[in-house]
């Protein structure tokens, strides 16, 4: 369902979808695109794979275009915090909340995207789940991850010029234990030829997230309420 939200500088253009059939959600997850700058857009492949991967597993998944993208409003910022492109995932998360009240709320994102999520997640205590795709660690500052404290995904391609998981493992040598980490052989940063399979895989670990329940935070502990 193709629809707009609002965003910090104004209407974000977004595209809904929902699971399948009469099954009811069980959980929504905005999924946020590459760079603005280079081409990233709400209909990037892996981007749309992304969600419908999620969509498979029963979890609704909200694109929507950055500002200054498509039809959203504004123009490209950049910049880490809610003043950019974080402040436009945030407005998707609000939109979220809002439409599914009482369901988990994850965030998802391709290269810029996944940096944008992982900053986001750090000062979000919303976001249940991160799905971080093709990290760009060799191109951007994504030192977020060093303060990422969320449990996910995060997956990258043996091939990705923009970064490995070995660049990521010797940039954040302590990366949090709840992030399970798989290498795609051979992919290259867009995963070509591959993104049926990215999907798949994303279908198995949402469903696999679904069926353990939330995952357990600190202050769930007896010792540490």
């Amino acid at each position: 369902m193709e629809t707009f939200l609002d965003g910090p500088q104004g209407r974000l253009q977004a595209s809904l979808s929902e699971p399948a059939g009469e099954e009811l959600p069980r959980a929504a997850c905005i999924v946020c695109h590459p760079h603005p700058e280079r081409g990233g857009t709400l209909d990037t492949t892996v981007v749309f794979r992304i969600a419908q991967g999620l969509r498979e597993a029963g979890v609704v998944a909200l694109r929507f275009n950055f500002r200054g993208v498509g039809q959203s409003a504004g123009v490209y910022h950049g910049g880490r915090g809610s003043l950019g492109e974080e402040g436009d995932a945030s407005a998707a998360l609000d939109d979220l909340a809002a439409r599914y009240p009482g369901l988990p709320l994850w965030a998802a994102g391709f290269s810029f995207g996944a940096r944008t999520v992982a900053a986001l997640a750090v000062r979000e205590a919303r976001i249940e789940r991160v799905l971080l795709v093709a990290l760009p660690v060799l191109a951007f500052d994504c030192s977020a991850l060093e303060d990422l404290a969320t449990d996910g995904l995060v997956v990258q391609g043996s091939a990705d010029e923009f970064g490995t998981l070995e660049d990521i493992k010797v940039q954040f040598p302590s990366l949090h234990a709840g992030l399970q980490c798989t290498e795609f052989a051979a992919a290259d940063h867009f995963f070509r030829r591959q993104t049926q399979e990215l999907q798949a895989h994303i279908s198995r670990q949402a469903s696999s997230w679904l069926a353990a329940g939330p995952p357990k935070r600190l202050d769930d502990f007896p010792e540490n309420a």
